[in-house]
């Protein structure tokens, strides 16, 4: 049986672009015969990141990426940025040409704004088809995009959606789900709001459930959530804020503190 080919994300900064400085960069990869998968030139969502290149390239032999790091140490006009085995943020820089952002602080929060929405689509799919528990929160105003994001994402990663709860087209609230509703194929949706303030006891129990399951939950928005629950922010693998334009302030202010279904002995 031959080795498995494993992918490997491969970065780095040019200092000069001269003629033939990706040539000379492919042939090293060749001799070694490391398989470039993808190429793009990476920036910053902001812009603040340029004239890097990004590859994905595959092999099946760890110890020729050493060597590659090592000989692309002496490569003049460019300064090797990442060698490692590739990222979410990794893959999706590649694919887009651009990084997602993130707070600079903590580092599970990712934010994007409208019209990045085929970003997050794309990076939210890599999410939900990784398998067990996970935990998503999304952020933002009302008719941002929230919801039609994580069903889009779904449908992305071959992953069936079921809404606990939402807005969407009118309140939903269960209180049941069917037998062929409890699995990892399905993607978990909890409106934060409707399931803690607007929600029933049987509706409690169930959420309280799924929480449990080790399928991938989403809830929108997670500060009411974890304001109204026995939950924490630091409970969420992934806190995803969208936004109409990069200056706009996602406020609560408008929401009181009210009855939860959490309280209910």
């Amino acid at each position: 049986m031959e080795p498995e080919k494993q992918d490997w994300y491969l970065e780095y900064e040019i200092h000069k672009n001269r003629p033939g400085l990706l040539g000379d960069v492919a042939s090293l990869l060749g001799m070694l015969s490391i398989n470039i998968v993808t190429i793009n030139g990476v920036e910053s969502l902001n812009g603040k990141i340029n004239r890097r290149r990004g590859m994905l390239v595959q092999t099946d032999d760890a110890k020729k990426i050493e060597l590659l790091g090592s000989a692309l140490e002496k490569v003049e006009n460019i300064t090797l940025r990442k060698l490692r085995q590739p990222t979410i943020i990794d893959r999706l820089a590649v694919r887009h040409g651009r990084y997602i952002e993130r707070d600079a602080e903590d580092k599970k929060t990712f934010r994007f704004v409208r019209e990045e929405i085929g970003v997050l689509v794309d990076f939210m799919a890599e999410i939900f088809k990784r398998d067990g528990h996970q935990l998503v929160g999304v952020r933002g105003m009302p008719r941002v995009g929230k919801t039609e994001s994580t069903v889009a994402a779904c449908v992305s990663a071959n992953k069936r959606w079921t809404f606990i709860s939402s807005t969407l087209l009118r309140q939903t609230v269960r209180n049941q789900l069917t037998m062929d509703e409890m699995s990892g194929q399905h993607i978990y949706m909890i409106d934060g709001i409707v399931s803690t303030m607007r929600s029933t006891e049987k509706h409690v129990t169930l959420m309280r459930e799924i929480l449990r399951m080790p399928y991938t939950k989403v809830i929108e928005h997670p500060d009411v959530f974890v304001r109204e629950t026995e939950y924490d922010l630091t409970d969420f693998d992934y806190i995803i804020e969208l936004r109409n334009h990069p200056d706009e302030e996602i406020t609560y202010e408008n929401i009181e503190t009210g009855f939860s279904g959490f309280d209910i002995p």
